[in-house]
């Protein structure tokens, strides 16, 4: 009966060795490196979203055109509303798909950039109610993460000056 209890004690007391170990060796992930792939996890989906909204160089394409006038709509209170300036959304939208996510893979003001990312995703949430659980929750999580803790040292913002005052 002894050996038993203390075969046990000697597995848990190993299995709890090991246990910090491993833990041991995932605390030691740097913090920038998760920052770091959140950063390009966000930015991706919303450029490549930014880069079907043109035609070239200020030239919206025809498809943004048609949903932004002729698609989508506003989800609010149980009803649904077209977009307010479906053309100068659009552009809004597609040029924010494009210059957020840049900023963000350099690590450029990214809590700014995450916060309009943030921005834009509860609008398409409104816009398209049946992506959030694929889509944009986790969007949101991720632009949250980067809102609250920043872009880390793998990024430009530590280059940044900031008033000391």
């Amino acid at each position: 009966m002894t050996t038993n209890i203390t075969s046990s004690r000697g597995r848990g007391e190993a299995l709890a060795s090991l246990h910090r170990r491993a833990d041991g060796l995932l605390t030691a992930i740097p913090p920038s490196l998760p920052l770091l792939a959140l950063r390009f996890a966000l930015a991706i989906p919303f450029f490549n979203s930014g880069l079907t909204k043109w035609d070239g160089f200020l030239t919206l394409s025809t498809g943004a055109r048609y949903l932004f006038q002729e698609e989508f709509r506003l989800h609010l209170f149980g009803s649904e509303f077209p977009y307010p300036l479906p053309l100068t959304m659009a552009a809004a939208a597609g040029t924010a798909e494009l210059i957020l996510p840049v900023l963000l893979v350099l690590g450029l003001f990214t809590r700014y950039a995450a916060l309009g990312l943030l921005a834009m995703t509860a609008v398409i949430q409104l816009t398209i109610p049946d992506g959030w659980v694929n889509f944009h929750l986790p969007w949101a999580a991720m632009a949250l993460a980067l809102v609250v803790y920043g872009g880390g040292r793998i990024a430009l913002d530590p280059l940044v000056p900031r008033d000391r005052n």
